[in-house]
């Protein structure tokens, strides 16, 4: 089993869906089960400049867009949406869409900057997460407790891409806006007195109404 784990590369992205909801990431990256909604398809059209790869120089700023990372020493890979390489090193920028969704996507900015650190031998002490909506950053210290949960996230999710088990649902208001619920069922699957009944009837014969004299 160490042996596989260390093996079993995860990609970056799935470190916010595994801290969001380990369901939701195993549905996506076990299953490749993907459904849209309003807040997918925003993404998508949000991340059309970025997806290019442009290059430019702002302020004296070397910006670059869609830069692909990857860490041998963590075992994951993904890509940056925007990295700043200032004169204090680089500075990731992470878009997202959709309303926050508490500091999970901080899990994933770190990841990103600890690929950069491997690969480019700089420290990466900051970078920020870019709201489309409010059109703010949000700017992220990658404190060393932020690193340390990143560093068990990976880990987390690797057993599970590992082990090949889909986590089991939350049911909770993480659910309502979740582009997966139709495929996640949480309200069924959660409730296992009601899938133990529904279990007992299958396997029930029906019953035949007697006839009518």
């Amino acid at each position: 089993m160490d042996g596989d784990l260390d093996r079993a590369e995860v990609l970056i992205s799935a470190l916010e869906h595994f801290s969001y909801c380990p369901r939701q990431c195993g549905l996506i990256h076990l299953e490749q089960t993907f459904d849209e909604n309003i807040y997918t398809i925003r993404g998508q059209l949000s991340h059309e400049r970025v997806d290019a790869g442009e290059v430019e120089v702002t302020a004296g700023i070397r910006v670059e867009r869609a830069i692909p990372l990857w860490s041998d020493r963590l075992g994951v890979r993904g890509k940056a949406d925007v990295v700043e390489f200032r004169q204090d090193g680089p500075y990731p920028i992470e878009y997202k869409v959709g309303p926050p969704r508490g500091r999970h996507a901080d899990v994933q900015l770190c990841a990103q900057a600890l690929c950069l650190e491997d690969m480019l031998a700089v420290p990466v002490s900051r970078g920020a997460i870019f709201h489309v909506a409010t059109r703010r950053r949000r700017e992220v210290e990658f404190s060393d407790s932020l690193r340390a949960r990143t560093m068990s996230l990976i880990e987390a999710t690797r057993r599970m891409l590992v082990s090949q088990v889909l986590p089991p649902p939350v049911n909770d208001a993480r659910c309502q806006r979740c582009s997966l619920a139709e495929s996640c069922l949480p309200d069924v699957v959660a409730d296992r007195v009601r899938l133990a009944q529904v279990d007992k009837q299958s396997f029930e014969p029906a019953v035949e109404e007697a006839s009518a004299p």
